[in-house]
């Protein structure tokens, strides 16, 4: 089945906190939500650019600042969202960032797993109690295929401080969040109805390879129209594991074409490292020592 917009349910009624949703596979995420009739709050870190990506949406729209490489603006952002939100049917964990150059997290974590893992662990784990009481609530969190890459959780330098590559990085911290998705999931399964998914976009057009090295970007500027489809395609695995009334727990969606590069969204399966339940286990606690957040479950 060619799953597209049109296949999303009614969402009135509904709330879904969207991170990183003021460009790219975000907005388009958040877009659809907003015009299916969902509450839409778009969890962003530059708070003008969230108000702009608003109003060009319809809908019942709302900002709300957070910046994923804050563990303290993380909770002040939770905290409001708890205070204004008794309830949240979708949390979206979208935004992230791809080979940056060696940087750092305000709270001293490689930027690429602090922000694209740490910063979404803690995010979660902040706002589950108000899912998990939300029937067929879900956690969508956004890999990637790049989880493939140098396919390790790096336990004896997770912040890459002996030695640094941009792939490496960015492959961990996507492996990290299918980790965290299927582990999240074995600790939901005696709690209710919430669900955690995983999705991947395939190749899209968007910002997020804005810090490629210049002697790839520019050779895969020239075939990125044959071998990349737009933020509104690439939405779609997002958009079909947060409201299909058939995607179950620990799945994890992406592209249906070749190589799981292009195409309309179905379940797809994730590298065999990234399911391994004791390493799941081991960077779940990891990443509960870094952040200082525990799950209610």
């Amino acid at each position: 089945m060619n799953w597209t917009e049109q296949d999303i349910p009614e969402q009135r009624g509904r709330v879904a906190v969207v991170t990183g949703a003021n460009t790219g596979l975000g907005f388009e995420t958040a877009r659809a939500l907003a015009e299916r009739g969902a509450a839409v709050v778009l969890a962003v870190r530059d708070l003008e650019k969230g108000k702009r990506a608003a109003a060009r949406m319809g809908g019942d729209v709302t900002v709300q600042a957070v910046d994923l490489t804050s563990l303290d603006s993380i909770r002040t952002a939770a905290a409001a969202l708890r205070d204004r939100h008794r309830r949240i049917d979708l949390l979206i964990n979208n935004a992230g960032v791809m080979y940056t150059p060696k940087r750092t997290t305000r709270d001293g974590f490689e930027l690429q797993f602090g922000t694209n893992h740490l910063g979404h662990f803690a995010l979660t784990g902040l706002l589950l109690d108000r899912l998990l009481p939300t029937p067929g609530s879900r956690v969508v969190t956004v890999s990637s295929t790049g989880h493939r890459i140098r396919a390790a959780i790096h336990f004896d330098d997770p912040q890459w401080e002996r030695s640094y590559s941009r792939a490496g990085a960015y492959g961990q911290s996507k492996l990290a969040n299918l980790m965290f998705t299927y582990e999240l999931q074995r600790r939901l399964a005696g709690h209710g109805g919430t669900a955690a998914v995983a999705a991947h976009p395939g190749m899209s057009n968007t910002e997020l390879a804005r810090n490629t090295p210049a002697l790839v970007r520019t050779p895969l500027s020239w075939f990125a129209p044959l071998i990349t489809q737009q933020p509104r395609m690439g939405a779609l695995p997002t958009l079909r594991a947060a409201t299909d009334p058939a995607v179950l727990g620990g799945q994890y969606y992406g592209p249906g074409g070749r190589n799981e590069i292009k195409g309309h969204p179905r379940p797809v399966t994730s590298s065999p490292e990234s399911y391994d339940a004791d390493i799941q286990r081991r960077l779940w606690a990891v990443s509960e020592e870094l952040t200082g957040v525990t799950f209610p479950v």
